[in-house]
């Protein structure tokens, strides 16, 4: 059985992580959270505290994935029917900015765009309901220095590769979800878009 890939995307405290927690919550009894953040200072200390305190220790095993999340995807799996990863844009921070990354633009968007399809295989693998968790990063205004830019771009990009290969994407507002996927417009035929000759 493949596994259904979910991507929930919205702006900052938008509710988003949320909504991905309840909807995990409904849909699996033991669910794994798989959690991308590296805590490197105190402000990110308290932030992951503060999420560890709303997760019912019960129903949740948590799994650090800041790097080959792939395999800890396949490793969650085997006993959780439901994962929550949380969350795409800091997994693109490490890949992007990390021990090993590559050098220029251009690298690092061909080597992301590759570990976020490793990501979505393993998804589609692991049989289960995989939720991911992204921020909408490119609605705001355009960045003053060029490694912002560089991010968003490369961000921007990911939420588009993750967005086409999931059942459902939920656009969170004010703590308000909506399957925008459902109200996508859809070609009929591939070869009829514009520039598909070219």
């Amino acid at each position: 059985m493949s596994g259904k890939i979910i991507l929930v995307i919205g702006g900052a405290r938008s509710g988003k992580s949320t909504f991905a927690e309840k909807y995990v919550l409904t849909y699996g009894v033991r669910c794994a959270y798989l959690a991308t953040a590296e805590i490197l200072d105190e402000e990110m200390a308290e932030r992951v505290k503060f999420h560890q305190a709303r997760r019912d220790k019960k129903r949740w095993l948590t799994y650090e994935a800041p790097f080959h999340a792939e395999k800890t995807i396949a490793c969650a799996a085997e006993k959780a029917d439901c994962l929550l990863f949380d969350c795409l844009t800091l997994y693109v921070t490490n890949l992007m900015y990390g021990i090993g990354a590559p050098g220029t633009f251009a690298e690092k968007a061909i080597y992301v765009r590759e570990e976020i399809d490793k990501l979505l295989a393993a998804a589609k693998a692991s049989g289960r309901t995989v939720v991911f968790v992204t921020n909408d990063v490119g609605s705001g205004i355009v960045p003053e220095n060029a490694m912002a830019r560089e991010y968003r771009d490369v961000a921007g990009w990911v939420n588009q590769q993750v967005g086409n290969a999931s059942e459902s994407v939920y656009y969170v507002l004010a703590g308000q979800a909506v399957d925008i996927k459902k109200l996508a417009f859809k070609f009929e035929d591939a070869s009829s878009a514009v520039g598909s000759e070219l």
